[in-house]
């Protein structure tokens, strides 16, 4: 068996990922938010708000106010993910509570900025190796399938309540540059968890379809998958249309505007539109590891 077949591979890259999360939201913490009295959003924004409200040490607020949402997560996820939970955000009390990570600044638009960004590599690091460093989303899953909503407008409401209650005790200021945190936290999460090579689905209709066939298999490398429809139908011709084959792929958004090109160049009145795919495997897509 090759090395790195083994079965233990991946359980070291979990925990490499989780651990390098763990130390690098620490560092967002004690580094930018703590000493500048900023937020995040979910449970990480209810702690720092209890520890500015009533001084007690983030590390020793941080784990309590998970562990409802831990526990959830074994009725939501799974035992093994509520195991890593509660170990991820007990590492991340320790860290607060051992390493002395520095404080880099006291500017309010640097701190916002880069205190979510560390924030959210961390968070999202640890979503790779399986974990969550925050329990708001396992609490979004228990709401949402009570309510009409979806899961990013139960976050969304939740981080309202949040940021409302630090603005009205901390004041307006302070929430704003909060906000902003959680902005830059939420697109680094993403980032981190999709890369430069989040995938795209990309639909074309064309009187073409055969050429642009070819070059996407053969000049571009993507497999494709053919739907048949009809085209035409227009409202001073209504009853003129014809058969035409619809093609769809999917490659990453680097390839975007490449794979359009091609098309273009083929047919300038192409129909084409796109959707993003969060998750994808299989096929001919590029491998790439999916946590």
């Amino acid at each position: 068996m090759k090395t790195g077949d083994h079965p233990i591979i991946p359980h070291l890259k979990d925990a490499a990922y989780i651990i390098a999360g763990i130390l690098i939201c620490g560092f967002a913490l004690k580094g930018f938010l703590v000493p500048n009295n900023f937020f995040d959003g979910g449970v990480t924004g209810i702690s720092l708000l209890i520890h500015e409200l009533y001084k007690i040490p983030i590390a020793y607020v941080i784990i309590p106010a998970n562990i409802p949402f831990i526990i959830m997560g074994i009725f939501q996820v799974n035992s093994r993910f509520a195991w890593k939970t509660l170990a991820a955000i007990i590492g991340v009390g320790i860290c607060l509570q051992v390493i002395p990570y520095p404080q880099i600044t006291h500017d309010k638009l640097l701190v916002s900025i880069f205190g979510g960004v560390f924030m959210g590599t961390g968070v999202g690091l640890a979503i790779r190796g399986g974990c969550a460093l925050d329990g708001i989303e396992v609490l979004a899953l228990y709401t949402l399938k009570r309510s009409s909503f979806t899961v990013s407008e139960i976050i969304l409401g939740i981080n309202v309540v949040i940021f409302s209650i630090a603005a009205i005790q901390l004041g307006l200021p302070t929430a704003l540059y909060s906000i902003m945190t959680y902005y830059a936290a939420s697109h680094m999460i993403n980032f981190v968890i999709e890369g430069l090579e989040e995938y795209t689905g990309f639909t074309i209709i064309s009187g073409q379809s055969e050429l642009i066939k070819e070059k996407l298999v053969l000049e571009l490398g993507r497999g494709i998958t053919i739907y048949k429809g009809e085209r035409g139908y227009l409202k001073e011709s209504f009853d003129i249309h014809h058969p035409v084959d619809i093609i769809f792929t999917v490659v990453t958004r680097l390839e975007v505007r490449r794979l359009r090109n091609i098309v273009l160049s083929i047919d300038p009145k192409a129909f084409m539109f796109t959707s993003t795919i969060k998750e994808a495997a299989g096929g001919v897509l590029k491998k790439r590891a999916r946590h």
